[in-house]
């Protein structure tokens, strides 16, 4: 059985107003990846795109050559990333909503609300032309609710939505941020039956562990044991899912507790030449045995490097390659073989967050290579 390999898609490569008035005239996340300078000897900076270049998302050609990489490397759709901040005001919408108009591509997709508020900080650090610290802030109400899901009906009833058990898929990217998070949920479940469908899916993300123990009070020595308690946080709320990230963990494994304690406790204020790892050796801790759970969805993890977005307050894994992601991938598909079909679903973090340094894409120095390690590994199992 093909695992349902689902990319998150960040929808942010256009000029909206707003990112003028905040951060320059024509800015969007390129701005970042074409400034990116090497921080260290071997530092993999700038990350040039190949085939696609450095697109406008505004183009229905490039959402179409997208759709096509992704159908032949295996991928079964998009999870774009939605902001809707209540009250209605939503940004980078566009390309979403031309996706939902036109019918094209003709590729599954899902939505991801991506409920986080927008700071100076969001897109690259300190460097905004305003000196607010919130730029945009996330309005949570009942009422707003009830609108926001009318707002996205068409997109669940379009034939391209991807399901579970016949219901939309919906992440949500902060679940414990929402007031009154079941309330939000049942009151979602009863639109949606109101409205045809057998309800939604809720999925929400979480990593499987953090700096702040979830059984303990204060901050611990980086608990590295605690993914079910983290995920069964998610559940409890009810969520029907979790989307999880082993990212933490792995890289406190990594570099040991003490050091990753103090990386959360100074806010992560020092030198990337001192808290960078290792990829191959972050991925041999990434995934637990939780993730084996019938509704526990992991991610899988290409690269990661924010420096291009945060400078060198940031955490960079090096040295990882198409080969070395391919085993990875690999050993994510052999953790969720046993699940039931429509449950073998693994989330790609990401497809195209190149400001992150997390996407597979084409780049100059790989080529396809990222797209074909997720492919030969999907054909390993076949």
């Amino acid at each position: 059985m093909k695992p349902r390999i689902i990319a998150l898609y960040l929808p942010q490569y256009h000029p909206i107003p707003e990112n003028d008035q905040w951060w320059g005239k024509g800015f969007t996340e390129w701005t970042n990846v074409a400034q990116a300078r090497p921080l260290f000897k071997g530092h993999y900076q700038p990350r040039i795109p190949a085939d696609l270049g450095f697109y406008d998302l505004r183009l229905p050609e490039v959402r179409e050559l997208q759709a096509q990489l992704a159908r032949e490397a295996g991928v079964e759709g998009f999870c774009y990333y939605h902001y809707w901040f209540g009250e209605g005001k939503q940004l980078l919408e566009r390309p979403f909503n031309e996706v939902l108009a036109s019918g094209k591509p003709d590729l599954p997709f899902c939505l991801c609300w991506a409920n986080h508020d927008w700071t100076n900080k969001t897109w690259i650090k300190g460097k905004s032309h305003r000196r607010d610290s919130m730029i945009m802030k996330m309005n949570y109400s009942m009422d707003d609710h009830v609108v926001h899901f009318h707002h996205l009906l068409p997109a669940f009833r379009d034939s391209r939505y991807m399901t579970v058990d016949g219901k939309p898929i919906f992440g949500v990217w902060a679940p414990r941020d929402i007031p009154e998070v079941k309330a939000f949920i049942d009151t979602w479940q009863k639109l949606a039956r109101e409205n045809g469908l057998p309800g939604i899916h809720f999925v929400g993300y979480t990593v499987n562990s953090s700096g702040r123990s979830v059984q303990g009070k204060g901050v611990s020595l980086w608990a590295t044991d605690e993914a079910a308690l983290h995920y069964n946080r998610i559940l409890d709320l009810g969520f029907d899912a979790v989307i999880s990230s082993g990212l933490s963990r792995a890289q406190s494994l990594c570099k040991g507790k003490l050091r990753m304690l103090f990386y959360y406790i100074t806010k992560n204020s020092f030198l990337p030449t001192s808290n960078r790892c290792d990829y191959e050796q972050v991925m041999k801790n990434y995934y637990v045995e939780e993730d084996a759970w019938e509704n526990v969805y992991p991610t899988l993890l290409p690269q990661w490097d924010r420096t291009p977005r945060a400078g060198i307050a940031t955490n960079p894994l090096v040295n990882s390659t198409p080969e070395k992601f391919q085993k990875s991938v690999e050993e994510a598909i052999r953790l969720i073989q046993h699940k039931q079909p429509e449950h073998q679903i693994l989330f790609l973090k990401a497809w195209n967050e190149w400001g992150e340094g997390n996407y597979v894409e084409p780049d100059l120095r790989y080529g396809h290579g990222w797209l074909d390690a997720i492919r030969n590994a999907i054909e390993k199992f076949q």
